[in-house]
Order: structure tokens, then C-alpha cells, then sequence
């Protein structure tokens, strides 16, 4: 640890000499604290922590390990049960990043942090004062208002407990709302007098609960006479010296370009949509789970944008916002040993510089407030930055700091660059509850959801079905009939349906042999997707499953975020259709029941990723049509070979059981119908329900299947998932490149008849009429099945070296019933 000594010297011994202060107590407070002056009516020495993060650049290990260790006392304190019913509280602004490194350390309980900034539309679920702060009205904004009401332990983490004012406004303010029967309170240090340590007692005897003090050190300040009106007439003498703006230490200003924007490099770290950007609006161990997981790639990123031989680097957090910066800076410096990582906090609070090394803070950067604060514009501070000797330094603010202040000629970002020679600029998105919500629109003329067993033979908790149910309309048209009108442009694919295949023995068992062989596979698959969507999608995603092949993943990775973290998901399935779009009225039931901004699509697997394009093209039509924000285009599928979303289990091309068969896997359901003599402008897409299919139907056992391997392939998942989240997995589109050669290669010319994909090439074999299959040459197990029914009717298979996928089906170009026959088979072209 880098102590508060220096070369011997004490950080606060330059104070001690002049005023008379001392620091009484346990040998570490030394070590602990520095001491600084401060302009302030109430109070003007200021004890400087060197372990917090916020006036002294200290490694972010120390930093946020201080915190994790006091949480781990407080949890030992309370005992796990106690624990999970917790909350713990942070206060605005020293103490937002050390109460939620707290939380991490009590790992079950929800984090809040009080805070200065109004946000529009949020109420206020209590408020206090901070009697010396120099800034004292604190807010409490949780998203969730019952976030404070429960009866569990009440957690309040301050950097240091000096009077006991605040815990005291604090614990008055909300026992007289919300009483409980304990609270702990914790802080770096406990520099209380013994007379303000038996006002805590008396006053926890007063409100009938118990109030246990964790600490990491102990002890008084002596203060003698005058000494506020001595601190006073110093800063006065000193702040003179030094100049109302800029810096006590004159740096060397370094060479390259000094224009506020031009020095900057943005660096994007694709935080995870809607995940909250700290704990101002309260933050769980969901979301925690959650920023884990995303973190080893986001601090990836900050890590390729240093400069090549930087060997001294600052990350400096913003305010209020200091757990992410201090996050990323933790995992920046576990990524890159190599570097000297140091973390620091601007702030409003304003200190004397005296460049000494007696004193804690040695120097000062002044800039103007950039984030519209709502007590009106003012200075703010960073200290210790001029003069550190940084080779870079990373400026993490949230958006709603992202302003033309913090750009302008004298903003934070141009007093940076006059001490380092590179500054980094990262802006985390500002977490507003319900920001990300659509507008309440009518849904009355709207059906709720069909479920099973009345529409499927699904549990009526798995999945809801935004469908009309179309079982008692013959659609039903032999396969040659509807390849040729749909190859004339007579109708389209989603007018009528194909009768359904039925299995024969011999298939049945290949089915249920591939089951058997890639259960675990598929578990890892479903994992892994499952996972990543809850680390960077949403903590609880509303899984909207494109039906039907998307239908038994989004009810696997429902049963995952069940198995793993006992969460209960809403699982809709939605109608798209190739050149016709996604069924806006189920968009419209969704917007109205839930947030879209948390719902993720789900398919089995990408092809050539033709329908990855039609949603994206249908969601922004849909937007610009109803005016509901929130849909993410990204889907999310078990396997995606063609390399066409960022958002998988796999990209390995292989046999996902549900593939081999129709709707005796799919919960008895067809695919989704779209015609206009069924469908209205206020209907859903429809479907139909295959009861009389009953005896062959295997659609909960091949979830069954597959779930009870979850367990098993549990290290597997987080290897994968670990692996996933730090990878550049930017769709390269190479499927659908692939698939516009072998269009051209064998004179096809349509990329609507080239089926990429061991999934799209049974559909094919299924429901087409097939011209040809190609096999890459050395494919095993995964296409015995495609074999037996090529065999069956009596369609070739090309073995293909360097074909990127397993196979490919190619559906019979130009198809007449003339050209292959009055039995469908494919003859030589």
C-alpha cells in the first residue's frame, strides 16, 4: 500500500505543525490518513483518505480490497440469512464507490448510494443533512421505492465517522418511515469523541434497535482552540498564493496537440444496455452478476486504446460516480501488470493545495461543473493529478457529464491534457429508471397470450403464444404443389403449409440417438447464450422466442436462468416471415406489458442470417410507425455458424435435434401462418395446434433431455461464457457470403433456395422440394439424419471440401412438377 509517509514525511504533519491537530489512536491512522485545509464555515481541516479513491491516485487494489474486506466483516457480523435481507447504503459523494465495494464484500444484499442529483421523475424515498459536508443535502432515489422498506439489517458505509451526525440524520430520517430492528454502520476509520460515541448508544437505545460500528481503524482528532478560525486565515493566506484556478504545481507542459477535443481518444466500452452505471437508483446482486461478466472485455478495451509505452496510468472517476471507474481500473490493472494503474475521483468538495510533501494534497485542477447540476454552475476539483508523473490519463464520466463544459477550453478534459500527454475519455450511459419504457398504449383489442395444454403441449409457465389459433382451417398443401407456386410468385411460403412429415421408425431412433449423443453439447450451447444474455441484455430479459424453431431454445434458456439463478422469465413466441416482417400487433402487446429495452429475441440458429436482417429491417419500421423505442434487433440464438449476431452458444455448425423434426418437437405447433383472408389488421400471425399428433409428440422430452445436463456442464458454461465475453464477436456475415457463391457456383442465382446450415438443410429435406445436398467432406454423426432422408427421397449428397458449414440444402431451382417427377424427387439438371 502506498502510505500516507513520504520519504519519512507524514501527509499531514504540515496541518499538525501549523494548527496544532493530532491524530490520536491505532498505529495505522497514519497510514490511513493525511491531513489537508479546506475552505468551510464548519470545518476547516480535512481528513484526507489514502485508501478511498477520491483526493490521493492509489492502486485500485487497495482501493476497492479495503472495501471488500469490511463487507466480508459485516457479513460475518450478520450471518448469511441476516445478510440476504440487508441493504446497504452509501453516501454522496466520497463514500458511493467504498459502499458498494462494501456490497461486493456482503455479496447478497442490494446496494443504493445517496446522492445530489435530481433525476426528473424519480420521488424521493427520504433525504438528509451532512452537518460539516460542503456540500449537505443527500437524496435517496431508489428505482424500486420498496427497496428501503423491508426489516432486514440496514447497512450505512461513510469513508469516515467523525461526529456520528450523519448516520444519525440518516437512521432518524428513515426508522421514522421504514424501523427496523438493526443497523450497522461502516467506515475506514472511526474518529468519533467519546462523548459523540455515547450519543450513538444512547440514541440507539432511544429508537429500540441495535447499531454495531465496523471499522478498519480507530481513533480521535485533537483539535485545539481557534483552530477554525487559525484554518481559515491559512487557506486565505495559501489560496492566494496558489490562484483561484489551475494548480499549485507548475507541471511542463507537454508537447503534441492541446486543443480541448483534439488530444482526446473516446473509447467505447459497449457497456451492457440497461444496466445501471452505479447504485444511485439502486443496484443488485443481478446486476452485480452482471457487471462481472462484462467487465474482462470492457477492460479489454481501455486497455488496446493506451498509448504503447505507457508505464504510469490514471483512472479517474467523476463525482458521485466512482464503483465503475474503480471497476474498471481494478480489472485494468489485473489485465495489464505492466502498468502502474492509479485511481482517483474529481469532486465539488474544495481543498487547499500546498505543494509539500507534509501535505495531502499537493496540488489542484480547477474546472467548471459539466454535468448541469441542479444547486446551479460552480468549480470542481481533481488532486494530485498535476505533477504525478501520468502517461495517460482515463476520464470515465456518465452521459449526463458528457457536455460541452466538460470539452470547453477551461473544462476537465483540457486541464488533463496540460499535465499528461494523453487523455482518454470513456462515458458510461446514465442509468434513468424507466428511461427505456414505452408508452402506455391500449391493448384491449389485443388477445392475451394462448398457452398450453389448450394451445400446445407445453406447460402453460413456459411459453405464452402471441398467435392465433388457425386448427380448424385446412392449410395443409402437398410440398410440390406449394414449391412451384411459391417459385412462380403465385403465393407465398407463409400462405399454407407443408403436411406434416411423419417420422418414420428408423428416423425416430436417429432422433433420439442424436439427442442423446448432444444433450450436453446443447446445455453447454444453452448456457453460455443464456448467460451472456443476462450479463450484457438485461439482469431479468423478457425472451421472445421467433417461432417456432426459436420456441424450444427460449424455453431452455428460460429453464437455465431458472436452474442457475432461480429466476422466473416471461417467454413469449412472436411470428416473422421472410419479406413480410415480424407481427407488429405482437410487438404492440409486448410494448404494453413490458419494457421493450428487456426484450431479447431468441432463434435456434443462424443460417445465411436472412431473417437477423428481416428483424432488424421490421423493428425500425415498427418504430418509425408507432413511435415505441427500446427493441434491440441483436437475437439470440443457440448456434450461429453463418457468423451474423454477437449473441450465441456457438458458431459451430452442428445437429441440434430439434432441427430433425417439425412440430412433434415444437409443441405440436405449425409454423406461423400469414394470410390476408385469416389475418386482420388487429390479429395476430396465426397458427395451428396439432392435438391428433399426440402419440408421436417429443417436445418436452427433448427438453427434458437437455436440461438434465445442466448441472453437469456448469464449469463448462463459465468457461465458455468467460471466453465469449472477452471475445470480438462482431458478425462478419461470412455465411451469407458463402452462400451468394455456391448460388452463383451452381447456377441457381436465387439466395433464397441456397439453405445454409445443418438446421436450414433438414427444413429443407422436411419441407421443400430438395435439388441437392452438399456435405463437407469428413462430416460425421451430425448429418446421419440428413443422409436418411436424402435417402428417402431420393436427393443426392455432394461431398465438398472447405465448405464453412456442416452442409448446405439446395432447394430445386426453377421447380415445376414436370422436372422432378409426379413423386417430387429430384431428377438431373
Amino acid at each position: 500500500m502506498n502510505k500516507a509517509v513520504n520519504n519519512g514525511v507524514w501527509s499531514g504533519s504540515w496541518v499538525a505543525q501549523r494548527l496544532g491537530v493530532e491524530l490520536m489512536g491505532d498505529d495505522r491512522l497514519t497510514d490511513l490518513l493525511g491531513l489537508a485545509l479546506r475552505r468551510n464555515p464548519k470545518r476547516a481541516h480535512l481528513l484526507v483518505s489514502n485508501v478511498l479513491g477520491k483526493h490521493v491516485p492509489q492502486s485500485p487494489s487497495v482501493v476497492y480490497g479495503h472495501g471488500l474486506a469490511l463487507g466480508r466483516r459485516v457479513r460475518a457480523l450478520l450471518g448469511d440469512d441476516a445478510a440476504r435481507e440487508a441493504v446497504v447504503l452509501g453516501y454522496a459523494e466520497t463514500a458511493t464507490g467504498l459502499g458498494h465495494s462494501v456490497a461486493d464484500g456482503l455479496a447478497l444484499a442490494p446496494y443504493l448510494h445517496s446522492t445530489r442529483r435530481p433525476v426528473p421523475g424519480v420521488a424521493p424515498a427520504g433525504g438528509f443533512e451532512e452537518s460539516h459536508s460542503h456540500a449537505t443535502s443527500h437524496l435517496l432515489l431508489p428505482e424500486d421505492p420498496a427497496l428501503l422498506a423491508g426489516s432486514g439489517p440496514l447497512v450505512l458505509v461513510d469513508d469516515e465517522f467523525s461526529t456520528g451526525n450523519t448516520v444519525l440524520n440518516t437512521i432518524r430520517d428513515l426508522h421514522a418511515r421504514y424501523p427496523r430492528e438493526r443497523y450497522v454502520v461502516v467506515a475506514l476509520v472511526d474518529m468519533r469523541s467519546a462523548a459523540d460515541a455515547g450519543r450513538l448508544d444512547d440514541f440507539a437505545a432511544g429508537i429500540g434497535a441495535r447499531i454495531d460500528l465496523v471499522t478498519a481503524a480507530s481513533g480521535t482528532v485533537k483539535l485545539p482552540d481557534g483552530v477554525l478560525e487559525k484554518g481559515q486565515a491559512l487557506v486565505a493566506e495559501y489560496d492566494t498564493q496558489s490562484g483561484a484556478r489551475g494548480t499549485a504545481r507548475p507541471t511542463p507542459t507537454p508537447t503534441g496537440p492541446q486543443t480541448p477535443d483534439g488530444h482526446v481518444t473516446r473509447v467505447d466500452l459497449r457497456w451492457p444496455p440497461g444496466l445501471p452505471d452505479g447504485g444511485r437508483h439502486g443496484f443488485t446482486p443481478q446486476h452485480h452478476m452482471r457487471l462481472e461478466r462484462a467487465l474482462p472485455p470492457m477492460a479489454a478495451r481501455l486497455a488496446d486504446a493506451l498509448p504503447a509505452g505507457a508505464r504510469r496510468v490514471l483512472v479517474l472517476g467523476f463525482e458521485e460516480l466512482m464503483y465503475t471507474p474503480l471497476r474498471l481500473a481494478h480489472e485494468l490493472e489485473r489485465l495489464r501488470p505492466d502498468v502502474e494503474i492509479r485511481f482517483s475521483t474529481t469532486t465539488r468538495s474544495p481543498v487547499l493545495a500546498v505543494d509539500d510533501p507534509g501535505y495531502a494534497i499537493r496540488t489542484r485542477l480547477v474546472f467548471p461543473a459539466h454535468d448541469d447540476p441542479a444547486d446551479g454552475p460552480g468549480d470542481r476539483y481533481a488532486y494530485n493529478v498535476a505533477g504525478a508523473g501520468f502517461d495517460a490519463v482515463v476520464a470515465v464520466v456518465d452521459s449526463a457529464a458528457d457536455t460541452p463544459a466538460l470539452h470547453a477550453p477551461d473544462g476537465l478534459l483540457a486541464r488533463l491534457a496540460e499535465h499528461t500527454p494523453h487523455v482518454l475519455l470513456t462515458v458510461v450511459p446514465s442509468y434513468v429508471p424507466g428511461a427505456a419504457k414505452a408508452p402506455e398504449r391500449p391493448a384491449t383489442m389485443l388477445s392475451e397470450p394462448l398457452r398450453g395444454p389448450a394451445f400446445s403441449s407445453y406447460a402453460p409457465d413456459e411459453v405464452g403464444w402471441l398467435l392465433q389459433d388457425l386448427s380448424d382451417v385446412t392449410l395443409e398443401a402437398p410440398t410440390e404443389e406449394r414449391e412451384e407456386a411459391i417459385q412462380r410468385g403465385g403465393a407465398h411460403y407463409a400462405e399454407s403449409l407443408p403436411v406434416e412429415y411423419q417420422p418414420s421408425e428408423q428416423y425416430q431412433r436417429l432422433f433420439h440417438a442424436a439427442l442423446d449423443t448432444s444433450a450436453a453439447r446443447l446445455a453447454t450451447a444453452v448456457g453460455a447464450v443464456t448467460e451472456t444474455v443476462l450479463a450484457e441484455r438485461s439482469p431479468r430479459p423478457v425472451l421472445v422466442s421467433l417461432a417456432r424453431a426459436g420456441t424450444p431454445v427460449g424455453i431452455l434458456m428460460r429453464r437455465w436462468a431458472q436452474h442457475r439463478h432461480g429466476l422466473d422469465l416471461p417467454h413469449y413466441a412472436v411470428s416473422i416471415v421472410r419479406g413480410r416482417g415480424i407481427d407488429a400487433n405482437a410487438l404492440r402487446w409486448l410494448a404494453a406489458h413490458h419494457d421493450p429495452a428487456d426484450v431479447v429475441f431468441v432463434d435456434g440458429w443462424t443460417g445465411k442470417g436472412a431473417i437477423t436482417r428481416e428483424l432488424a429491417a421490421a423493428l425500425e419500421e415498427f418504430e418509425k410507425a408507432e413511435g415505441v423505442t427500446g427493441f434491440d434487433p441483436e437475437v439470440a440464438v443457440l448456434a450461429d455458424p453463418g457468423s451474423c449476431v454477437r449473441t450465441y452458444g456457438t458458431r459451430e455448425d452442428f445437429l441440434i435435434p430439434s432441427a430433425c423434426l417439425n412440430s412433434t418437437v415444437s409443441g405440436l405447433i405449425s409454423r406461423t401462418v400469414l394470410r390476408a383472408d385469416l389475418v386482420g389488421p388487429d390479429d395476430y400471425h396465426g397458427a395451428k395446434f396439432y392435438r391428433e399428433l399426440a402419440g408421436a409428440d417429443v417436445s418436452v422430452a427433448f427438453l427434458d433431455a437437455v436440461s438434465a445436463r445442466f448441472t453437469e456442464v456448469g464449469d463448462a458454461v463459465d468457461a465458455q461464457v468467460k471466453e465469449l465475453l472477452a471475445a470480438d464477436r462482431t458478425p462478419t456475415w461470412e455465411g451469407w457470403a458463402a452462400v451468394e457463391r455456391i448460388s452463383e457456383e451452381y447456377g441457381i442465382h436465387d439466395v433464397n433456395l441456397v439453405k445454409p446450415g445443418v438446421g436450414e438443410t433438414t427444413r429443407v429435406l422436411l419441407r421443400r422440394v430438395p435439388w441437392k445436398i452438399l456435405a463437407r467432406a469428413g462430416a460425421g454423426a451430425d448429418l446421419d439424419h440428413v443422409r436418411l432422408l436424402a435417402e428417402q427421397r431420393g436427393v443426392p449428397v455432394e461431398e465438398v471440401a472447405e465448405l464453412p458449414y456442416t452442409c448446405v440444402g439446395l432447394i430445386h431451382p426453377q421447380y415445376t412438377r414436370g422436372a422432378t417427377g409426379a413423386d417430387g424427387k429430384a431428377v438431373a439438371v
